[in-house]
């Protein structure tokens, strides 16, 4: 059963195993075919190991019948054993074989049971392993990214990260109340945290004092100033990225600490009047948002022979041009010279051009 927490519970302070459901790792799948072939298997090594035990130790053993053990006996009585059956037609006489029997034959016959009932054993210690993965998690998690919300613009996110950024599916937690919706972002291998971003102690079983980034991507803008708030006083250094309907609510995410707002309603409205008079615009624009074919806005560092030149010079079609964390369109005055340590923002090719353009 799921333990609920109170209002008042510190999650964080929590051992591990009391926030199995509230944090959730993501599982290797297994086809059914195999699980049950690797149960067979070892269910047939556990009976081949009894057997031949019995067998080199056949003299030890009594025979109803009086006639010694054949190796069919010895496969008859490791059966009836491990299965817990026991006819008693042989037994073990001499005292070895009674102590090879408690030894090690026992051990087996608990070793075929559990692979047996192996379905079973697995629900019952699906809690501990859940709590030894989020334990070795807790401890090594560093430069994440921390996606508050998985409706469709987080999911719009973790997709980006996962194609675009090339980041691991381990680097990328997700936090959010719909369970439904955490489901779906552990079948793509991502580690879930069920609960409202709003608490400080949720975020912290996030490891949000440990991310590089934050994306929050809630549907409420109050939620939103709220989650970014908490993030901000949690984490100090991190880059905190927010998604708001309105924009006259940018003020109150920048003043609660978001280094980027997107406003996501306004955006999609200038795009919807846009595709009335210029719908080729729209295409362009979202084949520039698109990193998977076609063209794709992207950065990267400037070249030693680069330096010194102007960015409206170079083969690639130049944006902008970033220096000490400040954006310069190519048009402005201080994008005249490429200085070192720069960044370029431009427009890169990711399909073939007959491709892109069929």
């Amino acid at each position: 059963m799921i333990k609920r927490f109170q209002l008042g519970d510190r999650l964080h302070d929590q051992p591990d195993h009391e926030l199995v459901g509230v944090i959730k790792m993501p599982e290797t799948t297994v086809s059914p075919l195999r699980a049950i072939v690797k149960r067979v298997i070892g269910a047939s090594l556990a009976l081949l190991a009894t057997v031949l035990i019995v067998y080199l130790d056949r003299d030890g053993y009594r025979d109803a019948n009086g006639d010694g053990l054949t190796f069919l006996d010895s496969v008859y009585y490791a059966t009836v054993s491990l299965s817990t059956t026991g006819y008693g037609d042989i037994a073990p006489a001499t005292p070895s074989a009674r102590f090879v029997n408690v030894v090690i034959i026992t051990p087996l016959r608990v070793l075929f049971l559990i692979v047996l009932v192996g379905t079973t054993l697995e629900v019952l210690t699906e809690r501990s392993r859940q709590a030894f993965k989020i334990q070795k998690w807790r401890h090594k998690v560093r430069d994440h990214v921390v996606v508050v919300g998985f409706g469709t613009k987080g999911r719009a996110v973790v997709k980006t990260l996962l194609g675009d950024e090339n980041i691991e599916p381990s680097q990328i937690v997700v936090v959010d109340t719909d369970q439904a919706a955490l489901d779906a972002a552990g079948v793509l291998g991502l580690v879930t945290v069920h609960g409202s971003a709003t608490r400080s102690d949720v975020l912290r079983v996030a490891g949000v004092q440990r991310a590089r980034a934050v994306v929050v991507a809630s549907n409420r803008d109050d939620s939103a100033v709220l989650v970014t708030l908490t993030a901000r006083e949690l984490a100090p250094k991190a880059h905190i990225v927010a998604s708001v309907r309105e924009a006259e609510n940018v003020h109150l995410l920048k003043q609660s600490g978001a280094n980027q707002v997107v406003i996501s309603s306004e955006t999609a409205g200038r795009l919807l009047g846009m595709a009335t008079s210029t719908p080729l615009v729209v295409d362009m624009v979202e084949d520039l948002l698109t990193p998977e074919s076609g063209l794709a806005i992207a950065e990267r560092p400037v070249e030693p022979a680069e330096e010194g030149g102007s960015p409206r010079h170079l083969p690639d079609i130049v944006l902008g041009l970033v220096r000490d964390g400040q954006l310069f369109r190519v048009d402005a005055p201080e994008a005249d010279a490429i200085e070192p340590g720069d960044r370029l923002l431009y427009v890169k090719k990711v399909t073939p051009a007959e491709q892109s353009t069929r």
